[in-house]
């Protein structure tokens, strides 16, 4: 028994339906926290980012390969960023976030976490100023 992947949709469109969609469209059929954010219109750096990621679409289909850095994590995924690789800033670095279909309506910075998990270091001699007072095995 084989099993057929399935074909992957938002809200009952496909990836094909909502890239030919418009805008407004769009907007229509997303959540309501992304609905607000994106009918409020895009911020200044929001409008740079998407200059830059159809910057990279038009230098994608000539062969090269460009990556987009951004700091703007409150931008909603849309449609027409699917396929690139952007960089999200998380407070200290860039962290390469490829964007696929099933992102779509979520936020860039869901997926650049801000925390990592705390690894302590051993006890022991030398990790703490009480560990002078630690019997020795």
């Amino acid at each position: 028994m084989t099993t057929v992947p399935r074909e992957f949709t938002y809200r009952g469109y496909t990836a094909e339906e909502l890239k030919s969609m418009s805008m407004d469209d769009f907007i229509q059929i997303l959540p309501s926290r992304q609905r607000r954010s994106l009918k409020r219109s895009l911020t200044e750096q929001q409008r740079i980012l998407i200059e830059k990621i159809r910057e990279a679409r038009r230098t994608a289909e000539k062969g090269e390969n460009r990556t987009v850095k951004t700091h703007c994590r409150n931008m909603v995924i849309i449609p027409e960023m699917t396929g690139l690789t952007i960089h999200v800033h998380n407070g200290k670095e860039f962290v390469p976030v490829e964007v696929t279909p099933e992102k779509i309506g979520h936020y860039l910075g869901e997926f650049a976490p801000t925390h990592k998990k705390v690894l302590h270091g051993s006890p022991g001699i030398g990790a703490s100023r009480s560990s002078m007072y630690v019997p020795l095995k």
